[in-house]
């Protein structure tokens, strides 16, 4: 269900004045005064605490959900109206404040900048835990509800027109897909736009995407993805994976559709060690072995970009 995004005179009126900002300030403080490594292992770091060292942007915004869908059975897509002032790079994510729920949620922005430029909206992709902020949206979200926001994260990808063009790997695993999305629709939108200027914008050289989930149910935007590899066939291409379905898959996702995990043999195909941008976000098992595997593969350390804080 949808309302027509635009804030609210009460959301634009939850500034920093607004009751979560200070417990915002007073969390960063404490995460950042001490070594957070140091503490019982028996405890879950938060968000806060795991993306202390983290670069965030200084400004907290108000913003109105205005759309909820089930992306899946157990993710809900947000589609939330944000202050004209707000921006983010595609890959970043952001702290999520929820009036009268005490712990900051961490959610990765699954829409590109594009959108928030057309539109004045972001969508964020929550997959159902009892971790308190994520449990709010599944269960007390609704739309007309009031956050507020502040971006964050050094893994985006945000190339000017007179950079390299560089041909970008995105691997993910589960709802690790939400940044890479992002970035994927920021290149879709880059695209459109080196179209409409002649050439003159940044021009992508390629994008693969490999994508791994237990089931098709759980490949989130996938047709999406889908159709930007068939908009763009010169420039795009995925490979879809299952890990845990036995049932018949949808024709239309046989053509792009492995079952297990993503192999060597496979990353070796899109690896360059010259032109190859890796962004790549999972559960950490994943990226561990999935970094190691690049880099045998003679992929530089510097060129694999990941995100692991949850």
């Amino acid at each position: 269900m949808s309302v027509p995004c635009v804030l609210s005179s009460a959301a634009r009126n939850l500034s920093l004045q607004c009751p979560v900002a200070g417990l915002l300030c007073s969390r960063l403080l404490g995460s950042c005064s001490g070594s957070g490594r140091s503490m019982s292992s028996t405890r879950q770091m938060d968000h806060l605490e795991r993306t202390a060292n983290n670069s965030r942007q200084n400004a907290l915004y108000p913003a109105q959900v205005c759309g909820i869908e089930n992306e899946s059975e157990t993710v809900k897509r947000l589609r939330l109206a944000v202050h004209p002032d707000f921006s983010f790079k595609a890959g970043q994510w952001v702290d999520f404040f929820i009036p009268g729920v005490e712990t900051v949620g961490g959610f990765s922005m699954c829409s590109s900048p594009g959108l928030l430029q057309r539109e004045g909206v972001v969508e964020l992709a929550v997959k159902y835990t009892k971790h308190p902020p994520a449990h709010w949206v599944h269960t007390t979200c609704t739309v007309g509800s009031q956050v507020a926001m502040r971006v964050g994260g050094d893994f985006y990808f945000d190339p000017s027109p007179s950079d390299p063009a560089v041909d970008l790997l995105l691997l993910a695993g589960g709802v690790g897909i939400n940044p890479l999305y992002s970035i994927l629709l920021h290149t879709t939108d880059l695209l459109h736009l080196n179209q409409a200027s002649g050439g003159r914008d940044y021009n992508i050289g390629s994008a693969h995407i490999c994508y791994s989930a237990k089931n098709t149910q759980e490949l989130l935007f996938k047709s999406s993805i889908i159709e930007a590899c068939r908009e763009f066939p010169d420039k795009f291409s995925c490979d879809l994976h299952v890990t845990q379905q036995s049932t018949d898959v949808d024709p239309h996702l046989q053509p792009f559709l492995n079952r297990g995990r993503v192999t060597r043999e496979e990353l070796r195909v899109h690896v360059d060690p010259q032109r190859t941008l890796c962004f790549l976000c999972g559960p950490p098992p994943m990226i561990e072995a999935l970094s190691k595997t690049l880099t045998d593969l003679g992929l530089p350390k510097d060129r694999i970009l990941f995100e692991k804080w949850w």
